[in-house]
């Protein structure tokens, strides 16, 4: 498989048209190696317009949503991020191509490791990976200048406006299926903006906080 033409194709025919424009996000996607992020038995799919299985009951996102959510966050070299959902690894790489530092979490232990793995095979050496539960918000590092969530939400816990540094933001898809809308939150005053940036549909994250119903 040509590796570089299915790269070049993904980045001109998937995420350019999908609005995703800034020349900074478009080169990170062409220099980090998508295809070595992917599970071997899928390298032939990774640069293709669909989720891809991690196994454990994850996928990795689709090319264009990842390139999307990088855009939105805005990510400078001197930014302190959160990710939350290591999954392969991937995300976690292409923010730390742009920010200081990446802290990023994952629920399961074994894809930890893996990105883990992929983070020191490619001396990737500002991330700080770490096992946890981060549905509600991960404190221990806050506050960030960016975080990225790479699994949906029904609700948003205060936690994570909390952990947002002056300025900081916060990209984040909330809502149930089938239609979820993908928001930046930024830190101003005491308080939040946000903005409704695109629709979409993803899993959610594991133990992601339910509000109440109303129940006939």
């Amino acid at each position: 498989m040509d590796f570089e033409k299915a790269r070049f194709n993904m980045v001109e025919q998937q995420i350019r048209t999908w609005e995703v424009l800034d020349p900074n996000v478009l080169d990170l996607l062409i220099r980090v190696r998508r295809e070595e992020y992917v599970p071997a038995q899928y390298r032939s799919l990774a640069f293709t317009d669909m989720e891809i299985p991690l196994g454990f009951g994850e996928t990795m996102l689709a090319p264009k949503l990842e390139a999307r959510l990088i855009q939105a966050a805005s990510v400078q070299p001197t930014d302190r991020v959160l990710e939350v959902g290591t999954g392969s690894g991937y995300m976690a790489a292409l923010l730390s191509s742009l920010g200081e530092h990446v802290y990023t979490v994952e629920i399961v232990p074994e894809l930890s490791e893996q990105a883990q793995r992929k983070f020191a095979d490619h001396g990737l050496t500002n991330i700080t990976a770490e096992v946890g539960d981060a549905a509600r918000g991960w404190e221990a590092h806050a506050p960030y200048d960016a975080i990225v969530v790479t699994g949906s939400s029904p609700t948003l816990p205060p936690s994570f406006e909390r952990s947002l540094a002056p300025g900081g933001r916060l990209i984040v898809i909330l809502g149930d299926p089938p239609v979820m809308t993908a928001h930046l939150l930024r830190r101003v005053g005491d308080g939040c903006s946000r903005e409704g940036l695109f629709e979409t549909c993803i899993r959610p994250l594991r133990n992601a906080p339910q509000p109440e119903r109303f129940v006939f």
